[in-house]
């Protein structure tokens, strides 16, 4: 069974970065739609940033500008570089195909400090 690793969170101040990674074994990244989401405490998941296979990148207008969504095909890893963290960026992040999901992973916790 497919077995999806995030990996990158912590804790940072508010205005700070983290770099969250993303591996599946089995699971050719560049050929999926890939994308990052988040559970904050007492709301729903949801996408925040994703990648089509052919590179193209879309975001929730809450992480414009501050999170990148980039793929490392040799690595067949999938990253989220965030900056400038806010506190309301404190959740549970996972990453998972946009359609057809794969089984959740555990996900990385992300604590952003005011």
């Amino acid at each position: 069974q497919v077995q999806v690793v995030e990996s990158g969170g912590g804790l940072v101040q508010a205005g700070g970065s983290l770099r969250l990674s993303c591996a599946a074994p089995g699971v050719i990244f560049r050929l999926n739609a890939m994308g990052w989401y988040r559970q904050a405490p007492g709301k729903q998941r949801e996408l925040i940033a994703s990648i089509t296979s052919g590179g193209s990148t879309n975001y929730q207008d809450s992480v414009k500008g501050r999170f990148t969504i980039s793929r490392d095909s040799a690595k067949n890893t999938v990253y989220l570089q965030m900056n400038s963290l806010k506190p309301d960026d404190t959740a549970v992040y996972y990453c998972n195909k946009v359609q057809s999901f794969l089984p959740w992973g555990r996900g990385t916790q992300v604590t952003v400090s005011s």
